[in-house]
């Protein structure tokens, strides 16, 4: 018997069924690779032996542990705040400009942070754009950007878009039943989003929330350029200046310890009540609240994030690039990093889609220690910076998988690990709303659990599957330090691109990079967006064709 045999025919899950063989090996595959970059971690700090205690509990890393901890939760918290309005606003109701706004409300997502970063100082620095205006009514100088407030404001800009497309996915996925019963109860909509609404979405907004904690934990360039110093600031300062990378490596254990903690809190605050509804059979397509004069309001809640977080950004973005050639600068040739970008972008939206679903389907059908452990451990790589999955990625490709070092395929196996949890909490939360019997009565009738896993589970959890995978995309098309590490010599995409140019000050050329970033990131991910949670007659179908298999 193989070893998966043995883990399936040994282990239950808590209430009693057993997981098939090809699932459990799947998923510990799956977590073994995103484990990689913790194995590097630990070689490399051994060399260290006890001076590890010291860095851990000296008076500057523990200062640096607690400004880290304040950043990530404001981010969080006010992203959360933002992206559940924006979602239920997008999906539910019937605001003007609903389907741009839906693809607009996620593109802040594609910009790199040390972009976002430089747009922001430019628009609201002390003496930025913003400022320049203001003078006009006797402002003379702004309050400072710099420090924990513009920290702060880059990374929610950044980081809500992950909260939204979980809860689009849940919302798109939830059963309409379930709201009008308490309307029918006499609940207003404020009531019924409250005790029906809220509820059903806790897991998407756990899960979404989980990725902007382990996202501003790993972030670098945006909190650089604004001067707070965080956890892994420090790390990247430590690899940048010192030939002997064990101390980085130290610290980037400890990151791994705050990832552990964050996602031990995570599944808290997840809980293990039941989200799907207690009866089988199609969901109905829900209809669009019709809000009335309040239409144009909900156009506007929606609007702010677009207009700070993609607009004048573009904006800033546009005016370096116009002054540009009207001062005769060229620009650099980016037909080819374009397509190269699309191209891995694609693939690691695919792949980290595919590797997700038996992680997330032995999690929630098969729930018990290991398939939480399995689960979990998928997160690890998104915490950590990407320069340090890189290099543990050239230590394995050196070491173990010589033949793929320096190809495409080595730099898609990065994106993997370190975008994986987008697709695993996006499916896991839309996998909970599907009513666990639909799957049962396709077995009953005697289909097998691979075929059931086919043509019942996976087409209804696509609205996550996609949202999962629009995650992805726009991640890896942004993606720098695993690009210029692990990328083959030469290959050049438009993240390479865009730091190449900023870090000479070719602002038009950082500016057209950067542009052609949105554009090219803009289509998928409208297809993605439209598609994960669009036309009621799409999902319809959807679920016809799954009702028809379990008849």
């Amino acid at each position: 018997m193989t070893i998966s045999g043995v883990i399936a025919t040994g282990w239950r899950a808590t209430d009693g069924k057993r997981p098939p063989a090809f699932l459990v090996a799947s998923a510990a595959v799956v977590a073994i690779s995103a484990l990689i970059p913790v194995a590097y971690l630990m070689i490399r700090s051994l060399s260290s032996g006890s001076e590890w205690v010291d860095i851990v509990f000296r008076a500057s890393t523990l200062e640096v542990f607690a400004r880290t901890f304040l950043l990530i939760a404001l981010v969080t918290v006010i992203s959360m705040s933002v992206a559940v309005p924006v979602a239920w606003l997008t999906v539910k109701s019937n605001i003007p400009l609903r389907r741009v706004l839906s693809v607009a409300s996620v593109l802040p997502l594609v910009m790199p942070s040390f972009v976002m970063a430089t747009t922001v100082i430019e628009m609201y620095s002390p003496k930025g754009v913003l400022q320049g205006w203001l003078s006009i009514v006797g402002v003379d100088r702004l309050p400072d950007i710099y420090g924990l407030a513009g920290a702060t404001l880059v990374l929610v800009l950044m980081t809500y878009p992950y909260v939204l497309l979980t809860v689009r996915g849940a919302l798109s996925r939830m059963d309409p039943a379930l709201e009008e019963a308490a309307r029918s109860m006499g609940y207003g909509p404020i009531h019924t989003f409250r005790l029906v609404t809220l509820p059903m979405l806790r897991p998407a907004i756990a899960g979404g929330s989980l990725l902007v904690a382990l996202y501003t934990l790993s972030d670098f360039g945006g909190v650089a350029l604004l001067r707070y110093q965080t956890f892994t600031a420090t790390i990247m300062i430590q690899y940048e200046t010192s030939v002997d990378r064990t101390l980085a490596a130290v610290l980037s254990l400890i990151l791994v310890v705050v990832a552990v903690i964050l996602l031990v809190s995570e599944g808290f605050t997840r809980g293990r009540g039941a989200y799907h509804r207690s009866t089988v059979g199609a969901v109905r397509v829900a209809r669009r609240i019709d809000l009335g004069r309040w239409k144009w309001l909900g156009a506007g809640v929606v609007s702010v994030p677009v207009v700070i977080g993609l607009v004048i950004p573009v904006g800033v973005l546009s005016h370096w690039l116009i002054r540009g050639l009207l001062n005769n600068q060229e620009l650099l040739p980016l037909f080819v990093p374009a397509r190269n970008s699309l191209y891995v972008a694609l693939l690691a939206g695919l792949v980290t889609v595919i590797a997700a679903l038996p992680v997330s389907i032995l999690a929630v059908r098969f729930q018990s220690r290991l398939s939480r452990f399995l689960e979990r451990s998928t997160y690890i790589g998104f915490g950590l910076p990407g320069v340090v999955v890189a290099l543990s990625l050239v230590f394995f490709g050196i070491n173990v998988v010589r033949p793929l070092y320096q190809s495409v395929w080595l730099l898609i196996f990065a994106y993997g690990v370190l975008f994986l949890p987008a697709s695993v909490g996006a499916i896991r939360s839309s996998l909970l709303q599907v009513n666990p019997r639909v799957e049962e009565a396709a077995q009953s009738l005697g289909r097998s659990q691979w075929r059931v896993i086919m043509s019942v589970t996976i087409p209804l959890v696509m609205p996550g599957a996609f949202a999962g995978g629009a995650m992805v995309f726009l991640l890896t098309m942004k993606e720098l330090p695993a690009t210029l590490i692990l990328s083959p010599i030469g290959y050049r995409t438009l993240s390479t691109s865009i730091w190449s140019a900023a870090s000479e000050a070719f602002f038009a050329k950082t500016a057209a990079a950067a542009l052609l970033l949105v554009v090219v990131a803009g289509i998928p991910t409208a297809y993605f967006t439209l598609r994960g949670h669009g036309d009621g007659s799409d999902r319809s179908n959807e679920l016809t064709q799954s009702s028809e298999v379990v008849r």
